[in-house]
């Protein structure tokens, strides 16, 4: 299959502390990949030097074959990277319609056009992105108006106007309930199976990552310890002695339920 994504040896220090060593992997269109650990493992560090917040000391990205690494977010995101963030980062005071019309403005490259009204501009494609996360009945509303759970819909809407083909999402079912947890991943994955898009997550919820993941990752000190199906990570003893513990084994038994 083809690569998407071709993380190869990436390494992090700050100052003496050893935040990423020798991380590599790969991810292909349509593949849900998770990135699990315990706080401090590094996986904000790798997640930020895919998206291009933080340079690798060491190491190389590669998308679609082209060498992206330290490439600042900017640029990586015309390259066809979108992103979630665990805290949602919304325009409060404007409609909802207008939050998703002003992320395919920028995509368009329109921020600078004095003759056209911002909020005329790709309204009928913003609607067709709300429409795909079951949120077009809100158009309207303003996004204070919104439980958080709409929110973060609207923000995968946000990050899917740039037709991107990876999708990085921080922590994204941090601060909802279980039901809105279980919902917006599972619309994220029909998502991306369908457009091939390739999603990149790190996630502290391990129903939603043994759920929805294709692979996952397991960061522990900087290091990768394990790695493979939800299966294969739950069944793999170092994996349940450093992070999941007792928690894995409920996951298990309810799996088997």
């Amino acid at each position: 299959m083809t690569l998407l994504l071709d993380v190869q040896g990436l390494g992090k220090r700050f100052g003496g502390v050893v935040a990423a060593r020798d991380v590599s992997f790969t991810l292909s269109p349509g593949e849900m990949l998770a990135i699990i650990g315990p706080n401090g493992a590094g996986k904000s560090t790798t997640f930020n030097m895919v998206g291009g917040q933080l340079r690798p000391d060491t190491g190389r990205v590669l998308l679609g074959g082209q060498d992206v690494t330290g490439r600042p977010p900017r640029e990586v995101w015309r390259l066809g990277v979108g992103r979630t963030f665990q805290v949602a980062q919304t325009f409060l005071s404007m409609t909802v319609a207008e939050n998703v019309g002003m992320a395919l403005i920028s995509h368009h490259r329109r921020t600078r056009d004095p003759w056209s009204r911002a909020g005329e501009l790709y309204r009928e494609d913003a609607l067709t992105l709300l429409s795909r996360v079951g949120m077009a009945d809100a158009a309207e509303r303003p996004m204070s108006e919104l439980s958080y759970g709409d929110v973060k819909r609207v923000e995968l809407a946000i990050a899917l106007a740039a037709d991107p083909r990876l999708l990085l999402m921080d922590e994204p079912t941090a601060g909802m309930a279980p039901r809105e947890r279980s919902a917006l991943m599972t619309l994220t994955a029909a998502i991306a199976r369908s457009q091939g898009i390739g999603v990149l997550f790190t996630e502290h919820d391990m129903d939603a990552v043994f759920a929805h993941a294709d692979r996952i990752l397991v960061l522990v000190r900087g290091e990768i310890i394990a790695r493979g199906t939800p299966a294969e990570v739950r069944a793999d003893p170092e994996v349940k002695r450093v992070y999941l513990g007792a928690h894995g084994a409920e996951i298990a038994a309810r799996a088997r339920a």
